[in-house]
C-alpha cells in the first residue's frame, strides 16, 4: 500500500502548534477508533507494533501527530489517512 500525503510549509520557518490555532479546523481522530473497532485492533496491539503510550495519549486528546506517525498507523491498520483523521470546521 502506498500513501501519498502533501504538506505545504513555508521554508526556513519553525512551525509550532500555535500556528494552527484559529485556522478554522479542529483535528478529530474518531475515525481511528472506529477503524480500530472494525478491524478488531486494540490499543495494546498498536503498542506492540511500535505506537507508544505518549502517541496514544496525543490521539485521545485530538492533538497533532507527525505525518510519519500517521503513516505508521495506516500501515499497521492497512488503511488510508481518511480512516484515521478528519478535520472539523470551527
Amino acid at each position: 500500500m502506498r500513501l501519498e500525503v502533501t504538506v505545504l510549509v513555508p521554508l526556513f520557518r519553525e512551525v509550532n502548534s500555535n500556528d494552527w490555532k484559529g485556522c478554522g479546523h479542529l483535528i478529530d481522530y474518531s475515525p481511528l477508533w472506529e477503524t480500530m473497532k472494525n478491524k478488531n485492533m486494540t490499543q495494546y496491539k498498536l503498542l506492540q507494533n511500535g505506537i507508544d503510550n505518549r502517541t496514544l495519549d496525543t490521539l485521545k486528546k485530538n492533538n497533532n501527530i507527525t505525518i510519519l506517525t500517521l503513516e505508521k498507523i495506516c500501515r499497521i491498520l492497512n488503511c488510508t489517512p481518511n480512516d484515521i483523521v478528519r478535520f472539523i470546521d470551527e
